[in-house]
């Protein structure tokens, strides 16, 4: 186990105050329940059953024998008391009723095995929760239980060889023969086999098939049906493809290799005219189509934005991860020495400079992260639930997800690399965990939308807002004025310097003052704020006139300005993630423990505003005085959490049954004691050798 001396080995910082020294702390305890958040009691549940040997990783099956375990494991989980799997299910068929306590027991599955997460995942969470958004209650109460209980292993057919993030585009048909009052799935080419399908591959017997629907010679867009694909044996096992269904193996992946990933293919398959789910769209038996929704790109983004849940869940599946190997490099990074220090001792790794940086901003994300996906778990519960769901709501819902799923399975990927690399040799043995998890999550930044793809989705609503914006202010002719002189007012002081200016003179060259001004949160908002602000009114501007353009002129526009519109995006993700931890200091009631998360929070903001100083300065946002002291007050902050952050990742609540980490268990402390042990016994019996380099200077000071 970690030591008191490990855990509090500190480098002084003259800038803590003594009453900071004596007040910083970390209630663990308090801290670990705050962070259970809203549906404190099922989370607790799922982290009980991820903590559990049975639902463990095992590192040492085929892939083959992975799948079948996997799928053992799901059905243990519908055969268990509780019924945690139909959370998001409607009571009258045996379900709760609860979406946002769904997904949030849903991330907690990650610490048991990626591989049940997304499995699970695609059974409830894909193939069930299309036949429960885009079904009528009809078709739920006839094709749910089926996928609630197993009995019906189903696969979400939607991604195609050749169009992934691209569903518009889809290749797969469905024409309807009023004849026989039946739809006809085809494939007519080999890009539009559905690819990449988890439980397509050996297990689905069903699948949720996206095509285009073509009737009366009118195609309406791209609708859901429900199509059996094999024959089920008295087993309950998939059997042989059905008529005109064919199909293959993805084979081995780079991770996941618990679930079965295949493709799906389809040649003049008929299914019954009552199996398009029909919520969004229907067709009558002689052909007519009809819709609640008049406008087809309305009611395609409104049917996708029904099956939003996969990207709510990305998100905080991706912060537990992070969190997992974050737990684990800190645990060995407070127990592991290298190199003697000051008394002959060697150094513990978290007290060098160099291995602070690399994972406690890690912590300060991973915490931003958490506090921004809870804040996301309400809105999704807001819209699904029905307390708030309004055409508003679910388009900042669908904003929201896009932001904090790309960003934050990004910084999952990039933190468990370093994670890797911080606990040396040690982190690349599958025994200790982060290289697998690694693996696992690559997918995750693809998985339900490329995040590329996702980034510029949230900027282009960014783009749009700012216009309806710019169009309201600018209506009368005296809002007209007052946007003028507001633009000119920031031409004043941005960009000739002014701000820069001001600021040097208020820190008069006291590099104190402007660490003050840096950890005033308001400062810290003002900076990340006015970034994403800036960033949209620029590209928003350049991208102004390929709304007359000719289409070839609009593209060419659009293709200057991508990256722009990324880069605004992941700002404003920035945003979203410090205001949400902003938010819950608030909640936390003890003074020592709101201190130091405080810092934390400080962290956060003021790394992202360092890794984008340059933006800073070229627009005049900050002074060259505030912008050197950055650096050096983001080195003294983690200098003061030194002491904090084996509790600040206790906190997480994750124990050795979920990490699972041979070097996180405390082995690594009795290693080290064993040899500070032998070290000090040898140099009290006398019997120490000496060093060549310590007689050599015994023999240069006798001459």
């Amino acid at each position: 186990m970690t030591t008191m001396s490990d855990r509090s080995s500190t480098p002084h910082d003259d800038h803590v105050g003594a009453d900071d020294v004596a007040t910083a702390r970390v209630d663990v305890d308090g801290m670990a329940e705050l962070l259970l958040g809203r549906w404190p009691d099922v989370r607790r549940r799922a982290r009980a059953r991820a903590g559990e040997s049975f639902y463990a990783k095992d590192e040492h099956l085929t892939p083959a024998e992975h799948r079948e375990r996997t799928l053992e494991q799901m059905r243990a989980m519908v055969d268990s008391d509780d019924k945690i799997s139909w959370l998001a299910f409607p009571e009258r068929l045996g379900g709760f009723d609860q979406p946002g306590a769904n997904l949030a027991c849903f991330t907690e599955l990650v610490a048991a095995d990626p591989s049940l997460q997304i499995k699970s995942g695609v059974q409830w969470g894909l193939f069930g929760a299309a036949i429960l958004h885009l079904g009528t209650p009809e078709q739920q109460d006839r094709l749910l239980p089926g996928a609630m209980d197993l009995s019906v292993p189903g696969a979400f057919a939607m991604t195609e060889t050749g169009h992934g993030s691209d569903v518009d585009a889809v290749g797969t048909t469905a024409t309807y023969d009023p004849q026989s009052e039946e739809f006809v799935i085809h494939t007519p080419f080999r890009g539009a086999w559905k690819d990449y399908l988890g439980n397509a591959a050996v297990h689905a017997t069903a699948a949720t098939v996206f095509a285009q629907l073509i009737t009366n010679g009118v195609n309406h867009g791209v609708h859901c049906f429900y199509v059996p694909i094999r024959e089920q044996g008295a087993d309950g096992r998939a059997g042989a493809f059905l008529p005109g269904v064919g199909g293959d193996d993805d084979g081995l992946k780079g991770g996941l290799r618990g679930i079965d990933n295949g493709r799906l293919h389809f040649d003049h398959v008929r299914v019954p005219r009552t199996d398009l789910l029909a919520r969004y769209g229907s067709v009558a038996a002689d052909g007519t189509y009809s819709s609640p929704i008049e406008s087809p790109g309305r009611r395609f983004f409104t049917m996708l934005g029904s099956l939003v849940q996969g990207r709510v869940s990305l998100d905080g599946s991706a912060v537990t991860a992070a969190k997992l190997g974050l737990a684990i490099a800190v645990k060995y990074g407070a127990e592991r020495r290298q190199f003697a220090g000051v008394g002959g001792d060697e150094v513990v790794l978290l007290d060098y400079a160099t291995h602070r940086r690399r994972l406690f901003p890690r912590i300060a994300e991973a915490y931003a992260g958490h506090f921004a996906n809870e804040r996301l778990l309400d809105l999704f519960d807001d819209v699904f639930s029905g307390q708030n769901d309004t055409p508003e709501r679910r388009e900042d819902l669908e904003t929201t997800a896009a932001a904090l799923k790309s960003t934050s399975t990004r910084f999952a990927l990039d933190t468990l690399q370093e994670c890797r690399e911080a606990c040396g040799g040690a982190g690349f043995l599958t025994e200790n965990r982060i290289t697998s998890l690694r693996a696992d999550l690559d997918v995750y930044a693809t998985f339900e939308g490329d995040n590329t793809v996702l980034a510029q989705l949230v900027a282009k609503r960014l783009v749009a807002d700012y216009g309806r914006e710019v169009k309201g202010a600018t209506r009368t002719p005296a809002g007209m004025a007052r946007f003028v002189v507001e633009r000119a007012t920031d031409a004043a002081l941005h960009r000739t310097g002014l701000r820069r200016v001001t600021q040097a003179i208020a820190d008069v060259g006291d590099p104190r003052r402007a660490a003050g001004h840096l950890r005033d949160a308001e400062t810290q908002r003002e900076l990340l704020a006015d970034r994403v602000a800036t960033m949209v009114e620029e590209v928003a501007v350049a991208m102004r006139p390929a709304l007359k353009a000719e289409p070839a002129e609009g593209a060419r526009i659009l293709d200057e300005n991508q990256v722009a519109l990324v880069e605004a995006a992941r700002a404003h993700a920035d945003l979203l993630r410090w205001e949400a931890f902003t938010d819950a200091l608030s909640t936390i009631e003890d003074t020592g423990t709101r201190l130091v998360m405080t810092w934390v929070r400080d962290v956060f903001g003021l790394t992202v505003i360092e890794r984008n100083m340059a933006w800073y300065l070229l627009h005049g946002r900050l002074s060259d005085q505030r912008a050197r002291t950055v650096t050096g007050y983001v080195d003294r902050l983690l200098r003061r959490l030194r002491p904090h952050a084996v509790d600040l990742v206790d906190a997480w609540g994750y124990g050795p049954e979920h990490l699972r980490a041979k070097i996180a268990s405390g082995a690594e402390a009795e290693r080290q004691a064993e040899a500070r042990s032998y070290y000090k016994a040898l140099r009290a019996s006398g019997d120490a050798p000496v060093s060549e380099k310590s007689l050599r200077k015994q023999q240069a000071s006798r001459r």
